[in-house]
C-alpha cells in the first residue's frame, strides 16, 4: 500500500469516474485501474463497485477512503512543517469561497494571487458553508472563506472583514429618505434572497419580519432581485461591494442603513484547528488587502496578519 494508491482511491471517490480521476491524477486510466486493482488484491476487499454506468464505494470502501483521507492529511503535514521551517511559500493550496462572497472578491483575488505567488498551485472551489466544513474536516480543502458564525468542533474561525448592507430602492420607493432604520423597511414591498440575506444575525428585519410587508419573494441572485425591483418596485438589501456591479443610474437608488451590528455581514476564514501553514494563510490576507477597503478588514489582520 502506498500514499499514491491512497490518492488514487480518493480521486475515484471524488469523481465517481475512472477517466476523470485519472486525468486529475495526471496518469492514464489503465494505470489508475491497475493500481486500484492491486490495492484491492492486497487488502482482499473490493473498494468500489463498478459497472459501465457508475462507480460507487462499497461499505468497507467508504471506511477505507475516510481513513485514506486522514492518512494523506497527516502525511502532508510533514512537507508543510518543512516548508514553514524554511520560510517558503509553495506547494498546493485549495481554498473554498462561499457563493455569496465569490463574485465580489474572486476576480481580483485570483489576479493578484497568481502574480504574487507563482510557486503556489492554487485551486479555488465555490462551496456553501456545509460543504466547506465537510471539506475541511476531510482534508479535501485547506481553508475556506464564508459568512461568520459556522461553529464546528475542530474548525477554527478567523474573522477577516465586515461588510455593510445597503438598501436598493425602486425609482418610486421612499426616495426622500437618505438613511434607513430597520423600522423604515417594514411597510414597503420586500424582496429577499434567502442564501445571501438571511444570514443569522446580519439581515435584521428580513429574517425576523417575514410576515410584514405586502410580499416577500426569494430569488436566485442579487442581480435578479435588482432587475425585479427596477421593473416592479419595492426594495432589497445588497452587500456594500455590490455597488461596483451597478450602473450609474442604479447607484442613485442606493441608500445607507444605520451603522449598527445588525446591518452588516461578517466574513471569516476557516481552517482546521491544528493547521500549521501560517505563511500560506497570510498569502490570503495580504492578497485581500491589495484590493479591499482597509476599513472593512479586521484591524488585527491589517496590523499583525494571521498568527497560529
Amino acid at each position: 500500500m502506498t500514499l499514491q494508491q491512497l490518492k488514487y482511491i480518493i480521486a475515484v471517490n471524488r469523481f465517481r469516474n475512472f477517466a476523470k480521476a485519472a486525468d486529475a491524477c495526471d496518469i492514464s486510466q489503465p494505470t489508475l485501474s491497475a493500481m486500484l486493482a492491486k490495492l484491492e488484491e492486497e487488502l482482499d476487499v473490493r473498494i468500489f463497485d463498478r459497472t459501465n454506468k457508475r462507480v460507487v464505494p462499497t461499505s468497507i470502501g467508504l471506511r477505507i477512503i475516510e481513513q485514506a483521507e486522514k492518512t494523506l492529511m497527516e502525511a502532508n503535514r510533514i512537507a508543510e512543517m518543512v516548508a514553514e521551517d524554511k520560510g517558503t511559500v509553495e506547494g498546493k493550496f485549495t481554498l473554498s469561497v462561499g457563493p455569496t462572497i465569490a463574485p465580489y472578491i474572486l476576480p481580483k483575488f485570483i489576479l493578484h494571487y497568481l502574480k504574487d505567488y507563482p510557486n503556489v498551485s492554487l485551486t479555488v472551489q465555490e462551496l456553501k458553508a456545509d460543504a466547506m466544513v465537510d471539506g475541511l474536516s476531510r482534508g479535501a480543502i485547506d481553508a475556506g472563506i464564508a459568512i461568520s458564525g459556522n461553529k464546528v468542533d475542530d474548525i477554527l474561525e478567523i474573522p477577516l472583514y465586515t461588510e455593510k448592507f445597503l438598501v436598493y430602492l425602486a425609482n418610486n420607493c421612499c426616495k426622500e429618505i437618505s438613511e434607513f432604520n430597520p423600522e423604515n423597511l417594514e411597510h414597503e414591498k420586500m424582496w429577499i434572497m434567502k442564501e445571501a440575506q438571511c444570514m443569522r444575525d446580519s439581515a435584521f428585519s428580513f429574517c425576523k419580519a417575514r410576515g410584514i410587508g405586502k410580499h416577500i419573494y426569494e430569488a436566485g441572485s442579487i442581480e435578479t432581485l435588482i432587475r425585479i425591483i427596477d421593473q416592479n418596485g419595492g426594495f432589497t438589501i445588497i452587500p456594500e461591494m455590490h455597488q461596483a456591479f451597478l450602473t450609474e443610474k442604479q447607484r442613485a437608488n442606493v441608500r445607507q442603513l444605520r451603522d449598527d451590528f445588525m446591518s452588516m455581514r461578517r466574513v471569516s476564514l476557516y481552517i482546521q484547528k491544528d493547521f500549521i501553514r501560517e505563511r500560506m494563510l497570510n498569502t490570503i490576507t495580504r492578497t485581500l488587502m491589495k484590493f479591499m477597503p482597509k476599513a472593512m478588514m479586521e484591524p488585527g489582520i491589517v496590523k499583525y496578519g494571521i498568527r497560529l
